[in-house]
């Protein structure tokens, strides 16, 4: 066989072979994370994050971050996340 038959033999094969539907897999994690940005103890974290994002956006040659607030807020998430992650885990 030449080596271009050998690839249209292999294209067939491929084509009749069943498709296989892989179920979706999620990611429960991502569920999660959201329901807690949205829980209030961590909403209010949420928003002074906010306010200082737009603060240090209105404030050219500004040298303030807003690392205390980001860490704020994804301590936050994470801790609300470990209470409830490993329940909904198979």
């Amino acid at each position: 066989m030449a080596g271009g038959d050998k690839a249209a033999v292999d294209n067939k094969q491929k084509a009749k072979a069943p498709a296989v539907e892989e179920e979706e897999l999620q990611d429960p994690m991502v569920a999660v994370r959201e329901n807690c940005q949205e829980k209030s103890e961590c909403k209010k974290y949420r928003d002074r994050l906010d306010e200082c994002t737009e603060r240090v956006n209105n404030t050219p040659g500004t040298s303030e971050t807003c690392t205390e607030e980001l860490f704020d807020f994804l301590h936050c998430v994470d801790h609300c996340i470990a209470h409830s992650l490993f329940s909904k885990l198979k």
